[in-house]
């Protein structure tokens, strides 16, 4: 038996096979302008396939957008909470994933913990999708880079700067930076610092990421400014960090000092007056909402990759 395609973390992935992916994703972009979400892509990959979505935590772009990208490439979705089945209760990890692999073609999960989702993958016989976990959001990541370059073309060899908290999105950055050859400076609280296994892996691959707490000199003629929400699901210090990260707050004196055509980025949802001023997230440089759109587009190339139908 062919082992599946599990898309999980970027750090796994061919730099190939992500541009295949993104490239895969502005073609079919394109070549829906102007239709209804609802009619299916000419070439329906996902034609008689289930995907089968699991949330652990709650979601509105992940879910929406992983329901939408099935239909559009001719399967159909069937989603689930946790509170909805035994997945890691009354039944193991690995022998939900056994079951599901016999009523559906692929698992997209969205997790409490990085270690389920790759349990899960181990035990599947059928392709198993990060849709976020406490580690890493590798999806979010390729709908970021695309919508990027829509408007500022290639990334390689661009800057980008992520300011705030190192999280798990800050992570998929780190994990793309030497696949798609592009540099990332990461301004952030001693505290709040990224992953240092992930900077170990970016150095061993030759990725160009560099570290500071100044915000200042991380934006300064960068081509795109990224931001998050400081306080995500299952951080229990929030007052701590509101603290900590207020200096790292993107107003329009911080965009100011990126290159003159830099864009925003946030994967949202937004806390405007804490990462992120409504004159920014609002402002001509912020791209946030076709961010947004475009996670639908990226979702549907990595199921037809899952599926064999991106290289």
């Amino acid at each position: 038996m062919t082992a599946p395609r599990h898309f999980l973390d970027l750090w796994r992935m061919e730099g190939g096979t992500l541009r295949a992916i993104l490239e895969d994703a502005k073609a079919r972009k394109a070549a829906r302008k102007g239709w209804p979400q609802g009619r299916v892509d000419a070439d329906a990959p996902g034609r008689d396939r289930v995907l089968a979505m699991i949330f652990q935590k709650n979601s509105t772009r992940t879910r929406f957008s992983f329901d939408a990208a099935i239909r559009q490439l001719g399967g159909q979705g069937i989603i689930s909470s946790s509170t909805d089945m035994q997945l890691g209760r009354g039944e193991t990890i690995e022998d939900t994933a056994k079951v599901l692999s016999r009523m559906v073609d692929a698992v997209m999960i969205r997790a409490d913990r990085h270690e389920d989702v790759e349990r899960f993958a181990l035990a599947s016989t059928i392709p198993v999708i990060n849709g976020l976990t406490d580690r890493s959001h590798p999806c979010q990541i390729l709908a970021d880079l695309m919508t990027f370059e829509e408007h500022r073309g290639p990334v390689a060899g661009k800057t980008i700067a992520w300011v705030g908290d190192g999280n798990n999105v800050c992570a998929s950055f780190i994990h793309a930076t030497a696949k798609l050859g592009f540099r990332l400076v990461v301004a952030c609280p001693p505290k709040y610092h990224p992953d240092l296994r992930d900077l170990a892996r970016a150095a061993e691959e030759q990725g160009r990421v560099e570290v500071t707490d100044d915000p200042h000199a991380a934006v300064r003629g960068a081509d795109c400014v990224v931001a998050d929400t400081w306080v995500s699901m299952g951080d229990l210090d929030h007052d701590e960090r509101l603290e900590a990260l207020e200096p790292y707050q993107v107003d329009q004196s911080l965009m100011d000092l990126a290159d003159p055509r830099a864009v925003f980025l946030h994967c949202l949802p937004a806390h405007r007056g804490e990462e992120v001023t409504d004159e920014v997230m609002d402002g001509p440089q912020s791209l946030v909402w076709d961010e947004a759109e475009n996670r639908i587009h990226v979702q549907k190339s990595i199921l037809a990759w899952c599926f064999g139908g991106v290289a």
